[in-house]
């Protein structure tokens, strides 16, 4: 069974959940507030648009970004917000042309990037083979979303959004415990594979067989998971910053984002799920 929309499977949509920087005002480089750090080079409050961005929204020093201090750029992702937020609540209003416009666009965009991102998720898990009553609920949880997306700017504003996270995130956890518990029969000696919030800053876990393990909310900064065995792992909300993923199988990990992704270490023999695209700042 596999739910679908507009003619695409769960798992299709998925893969649709992308950003579509053309079809964007440059929102990511104007809406969003912006600290000093390893990360990026400058300050720059919200609202105030990034001295890199050009007239027609593109970045001048889009391929010296990790070069020039901006690494934190070439990690964000919208999954697709951008567009929506740009072309279909503002139906395609440039912000430059409206300061009203632009201070209610800029406060809508981060609303939009956390629907869309519950979203990926929960098409992700229709994606997988889950029990009828579970498919009903994530299929009326994507419905949900769906119609939210499509709200004017000041009811997307008005929203809660920890009100739409909650069931959700529920219905996630459902979906992790049943996909994984189909291959923990296959797992040797029952080892752990509780991890949930668990602090793995700089761990060597260089080729282990963690298969079907819990990594959501964990610690993976700077983890060496070189060779490992990620197979059915679930990601959700891990931070990979740093995290050596050269070699590893992440072929059908669960509830990966392109912006965990594109924060960790990786190379060609990385495995990632099709949804994915491989960093073009790893190694070869």
């Amino acid at each position: 069974m596999s739910y679908q929309i507009d003619n695409l499977t769960a798992g299709e949509y998925r893969e649709s959940l992308q950003a579509d920087c053309a079809n964007c005002f440059g929102l990511c480089c104007t809406a969003l507030h912006i600290v000093a750090s390893s990360d990026f080079a400058i300050d720059k409050p919200a609202g105030v648009p990034c001295p890199n961005l050009q007239s027609d929204f593109r970045c001048q020093i889009h391929s010296e970004l990790r070069g020039k201090g901006f690494k934190g750029c070439t990690v964000f992702d919208c999954f697709g917000a951008g567009q929506q937020v740009s072309q279909i609540t503002f139906n395609g209003q440039d912000w430059r042309e409206s300061k009203q416009v632009a201070g209610k666009m800029f406060s809508v965009f981060p609303v939009m990037v956390q629907l869309y991102e519950m979203l990926a998720y929960v098409t992700e898990a229709l994606s997988y083979q889950v029990p009828q009553d579970l498919y009903k609920e994530l299929t009326h949880q994507l419905q949900g979303l769906e119609s939210l997306t499509k709200l004017d700017a000041d009811k997307l504003l008005a929203l809660d959004i920890m009100e739409y996270r909650m069931p959700v995130n529920e219905l996630l956890t459902k979906t992790s415990t049943h996909i994984r518990s189909t291959i923990t029969n296959s797992i040797p000696n029952k080892r752990k594979l509780d991890y949930r919030g668990a602090d793995w800053i700089g761990e060597n876990a260089k080729g282990k067989d963690l298969r079907a393990a819990d990594f959501r909310g964990a610690y993976l900064i700077a983890a060496d998971l070189k060779d490992a065995d990620l197979r059915a792992v679930d990601f959700i909300g891990a931070d990979l910053r740093d995290a050596n993923l050269e070699g590893a199988d992440l072929s059908t990990s669960m509830f990966l984002t392109q912006m965990q992704i594109n924060s960790a270490k990786g190379n060609k023999q990385t495995q990632l799920p099709s949804y994915l695209v491989q960093p073009s700042h790893w190694a070869s």
